[in-house]
Parts: C-alpha cells; sequence; structure tokens
C-alpha cells in the first residue's frame, strides 16, 4: 500500500467576554456560596443580565487577578457558585468572570 499524506486545516477563532464585580462588602465563601450574574457589569459597564453559556470553551474566574483553580467554582446563565472552597473575599476584591467560545471551521 502506497502512502498517501493528508493534510487537515483547521482554524480556530475564539470570543471572550468579560464580566467584572468589585465587592462592595466582604463576602464569607463556603460550599455552595453564589453570585448572581446580575451583580457583575459587562465589557461596556452595562449591568450584566446573565453569563453566556459556553457550548464549546470554558470559563475563566479570577479574585483579585488570581486565576481560581476550574473545579473551585461552576457557572450557570444565572450565577458563579463556588464548590469546595471556604474562606472570606474582602470588601473592595475585584472579581472577573470570562467566558471563552471555540469555534473550528474546516
Amino acid at each position: 500500500m502506497a502512502l498517501s499524506i493528508i493534510n487537515i486545516h483547521v482554524n480556530v477563532t475564539g470570543t471572550s467576554t468579560r464580566f467584572f464585580d468589585v465587592l462592595a462588602a466582604n463576602l464569607a465563601v463556603t460550599d455552595g456560596t453564589t453570585i448572581a450574574a446580575t451583580a457583575f457589569l459587562d465589557d461596556s459597564g452595562n449591568a450584566a443580565t446573565a453569563f453566556p453559556i459556553v457550548a464549546n470553551g470554558y470559563y475563566n474566574f479570577y479574585v483579585n487577578g488570581v486565576l481560581q483553580e476550574g473545579d473551585s467554582y461552576t457557572i450557570s446563565a444565572t450565577e458563579l457558585t463556588f464548590n469546595g472552597v471556604t474562606g472570606t473575599i474582602t470588601a473592595g476584591t475585584p472579581l472577573v468572570v470570562e467566558a471563552v467560545e471555540l469555534v473550528t471551521q474546516t
């Protein structure tokens, strides 16, 4: 059998949507603590109504600019939920949710 070379060309593009919140008061975090999507502002400074549902991509969550472990939170359209973490996030701490959607084209 002769060797054949298969050339596969795939383009991947992504879109990123970010949401921002600066805590007005200390937030006591335990397993299951939630923050509503409506507490965040979008990239344009408008109040968020919901987080986008990411079908092919991922979410990143930053506390004071530090990326959090993926298993320490979940995100739905309506809220961010802390999973298995405890502590206090102090007032004035910035929170950022980033939703990245990837699209492939062949």
